[in-house]
């Protein structure tokens, strides 16, 4: 059983690669390819969840596939940390499929062959980077990541996409060349890069060169996570299409950013090395300042996509300040919160795209009286509001409430207030949203949405499950979470 459970990793990285590859060979026969697509997903899924048993019980599933460098391998391993961002990544999968099917006909895209083999392939380069085992597995698949999911964000090919497919390189490049520099100094000190729970760079490395390291990941990590000022590539992003914005606001790229900083702080720098030099603090500044900032400026965005952008790039930094405060309360809530607004942002992304393909509104002025024509698709848009503001009994209130606690257990209450007022302004620039669509009257009859199913039922679907989320522990979801927020305080060094 624990050599099949060894191969698990390897299966579930490699599932998204061989839907790639089925997707460009059966691409003149739509039907087909997007049956593909889904059958992959599920496959990757039900892999991903037969793991999960050998991780409660403490183990790790691995899988090694080749060696690059001396001391360096090619390593896949699930220990708990990848496991919570490969269950939202695999799950989510399955739903973005489908609800791509939907828009992508219903909007009638081109390129639906190019467009369903990048997404397939950004998402195995996700799960890669949550499976690795070291940092150069990491620095690969993270790449992998970058370059996959260009074509999708200029996947319009209009002037305007090929521009924001620009902006995005320009950002996320030179991140990647910053972890590529962070890589090369540790394994020239150190000849192992293996994730550690507590790190492992203080023993190897004076505060200098401690701070340049810090630097480093904040850059790397910091470009994919929004952090400002490098977030600008992610409103640019937007003018792809909504599932490419679901999938880089809720899967994929920055989420591996913000799990890019729960990795280097706490299983290669370590809390015990952020506290001495002070970089916590630093980090945890700059995130309390993306929330208040990115939250100022979604209450005044009327693109209904824009507001939803900035939305992210607040809730990022909610993970990061989270794992910044260095206590394990905080912990556990940072990786609650990599869950529970992957499903509240995807749901949001979701309803969207579905009032652009049904009623051709992108503007959150023009969206009174919607719901009374799209009840489930603006329910759905409700609750994933009410859990990302904070409110029982939606996930959303669970991480939040860890978040806060652990900013009160660090005796940083600065930080603690922020996090707190982040939740009205949360419903300041979201609910309203909810109010115009079923209290204010329409200007026109709408027509109904039944018409739109394969992309309401996903979103209903995953606004349920945000539901679910906080009336209980999904899957051992918050039982991981505690776990590995405990092994990394517990093992800092």
């Amino acid at each position: 059983m624990e050599s099949v459970s060894s191969w698990l990793p390897l299966v579930a990285v490699s599932m998204p690669l061989v839907v790639t590859a089925l997707v460009v060979a059966l691409g003149r026969w739509p039907n087909v390819r997007e049956t593909a697509t889904v059958t992959g997903a599920v496959i990757a899924f039900v892999a991903v969840g037969a793991m999960v048993p050998t991780v409660l019980a403490g183990q790790a599933p691995t899988t090694t596939l080749f060696e690059i460098l001396p001391g360096v391998e090619l390593t896949l391993r699930a220990d708990g940390l990848g496991m919570i961002f490969t269950l939202l990544a695999s799950f989510l999968w399955i739903l973005a499929s489908i609800y791509a099917v939907g828009y992508m006909r219903g909007h009638n895209e081109a390129d639906h062959t190019r467009f369903f083999a990048a997404f397939a392939l950004a998402v195995g380069a996700a799960f890669g980077v949550a499976l690795s085992a070291d940092l150069f597995t990491f620095f690969v698949f993270y790449e992998v990541l970058t370059i996959a999911t260009y074509p999708l964000v200029a996947h319009k090919g209009d002037d305007e996409s090929r521009r924001s497919g620009r902006i995005y390189l320009s950002y996320l490049i030179p991140g990647g060349v910053a972890l590529l520099l962070a890589l090369g100094i540790l394994y020239q000190a150190t000849g192992d890069v293996t994730f550690v729970a507590g790190g492992f760079a203080g023993e190897h490395f004076g505060r200098g060169m401690l701070l340049l390291l810090f630097a480093l990941f904040l850059f790397g990590f910091g470009t994919k996570s929004g952090i400002m000022p490098l977030h600008a590539w992610l409103p640019a992003a937007m003018v792809a299409p909504t599932p490419v914005s679901a999938l880089l606001h809720a899967v994929a790229v920055v989420k591996a950013g913000v799990f890019g900083f729960a990795r280097a702080i706490g299983f290669v720098l370590g809390p015990g090395v952020l506290a001495d030099i002070g970089a916590g603090t630093i980090l945890a500044t700059l995130a309390a300042i993306t929330i208040v900032v990115a939250s100022v400026v979604a209450l005044r965005a009327d693109k209904f996509k824009r507001r939803l952008a900035f939305s992210t790039i607040a809730h990022l930094s909610y993970i990061v300040l989270g794992l910044a405060l260095l206590s394990p309360l905080a912990w556990e809530g940072s990786l609650l919160h990599i869950v529970n607004h992957g499903l509240l942002k995807i749901t949001l992304f979701f309803v969207a795209g579905a009032v652009y393909v049904h009623l051709h509104l992108d503007r959150v002025s023009q969206l009174d009286g919607i719901g009374r024509a799209m009840p489930f698709t603006m329910g759905a848009f409700t609750i994933a509001s009410l859990g990302l503001a904070g409110l029982p009994p939606i996930g959303g209130f669970v991480s939040k409430l860890f978040l806060i606690r652990g900013g009160m257990d660090a005796d940083e209450m600065v930080f603690a207030l922020v996090m707190a007022g982040g939740g009205l302004l949360t419903a300041g620039y979201l609910l309203p949203i909810a109010y115009r669509a079923f209290f204010r009257p329409a200007p026109t009859e709408y027509p109904s949405e039944r018409s739109a199913k394969l992309m309401v039922v996903p979103l209903c679907i995953t606004a349920t499950v945000a539901l679910a989320m906080g009336l209980g522990d999904l899957v051992g979801i918050g039982e991981i979470a505690s776990e590995v927020g405990g092994a990394v305080m517990g093992g800092a060094r």
